[in-house]
């Protein structure tokens, strides 16, 4: 369904994760979420905890690819290959 997510070097995290998941295993990533929180009109670790990224994403019409994407950076610093413009490649 997502074809260019395969293209993330080293990725731990996936579209099938709930948020709970994800946050309990990276702390980190709880900062991505706020900062969707705007864009998504709610406070995704209060109302969609127990959601899949995938069902967030398409239910408060989040970019996915984008989204995994800044979960992966702050889950894994390092671990994602940056090209010479200082953009992180998928």
């Amino acid at each position: 369904m997502y074809p260019r997510l395969n293209k993330l070097h080293n990725c731990e995290i996936c579209p099938e994760m709930t948020v709970l998941e994800i946050i309990h295993r990276y702390r980190k990533t709880e900062a991505v979420f706020r900062k969707y929180d705007k864009q998504a009109g709610t406070c995704i670790c209060c109302n969609a905890l127990f959601e899949t990224l995938e069902e967030v994403a398409e239910r408060y019409n989040l970019g996915l690819e984008g989204l995994l994407l800044e979960l992966e950076v702050v889950a894994n610093p390092g671990s994602m290959d940056r090209n010479k413009s200082g953009f992180y490649a998928i």
